[in-house]
């Protein structure tokens, strides 16, 4: 089935970002996310849940178990389970970045302290 942005359940989260939902099963969850400028994630791991991060456009820091990584356009990178992580969007630019979750992190999230 063909899926885009404006064809996939849409949410908002945090501090008024975008999620589209592009898979949503039980095993995989594939959502392209949009962050606006000098916005973050809550930092948190999941218990299940191995996550993988890869840019589109804008460039995010992601902090995965206290190391600070810039990703940029076309670039990734894998966060396993039980690991605590944060994204953020310190630029004055819009980050869009494609989140893969197996098996699904719905539940799965478990908040920790900076």
């Amino acid at each position: 089935m063909k899926i885009s942005k404006t064809t996939a359940e849409h949410y908002v989260w945090g501090d008024n970002c975008d999620g589209w939902h592009l898979i949503k099963n039980n095993d995989l969850s594939i959502i392209h996310e949009r962050m606006l400028p000098n916005t973050y994630e809550v930092r948190h791991y999941h218990n299940l849940s191995r996550q993988f991060f890869f840019v589109l456009s804008g460039t995010a820091t992601l902090e995965v178990d206290g190391e600070i990584i810039e990703l940029n356009p076309q670039e990734g990178y894998e966060v396993p389970p039980s690991t605590p992580h944060q994204m953020f969007n310190k630029t004055n630019l819009d980050l869009e970045f494609i989140v893969t979750s197996q098996p699904n992190s719905k539940g799965d999230r478990v908040l920790t302290q900076n």
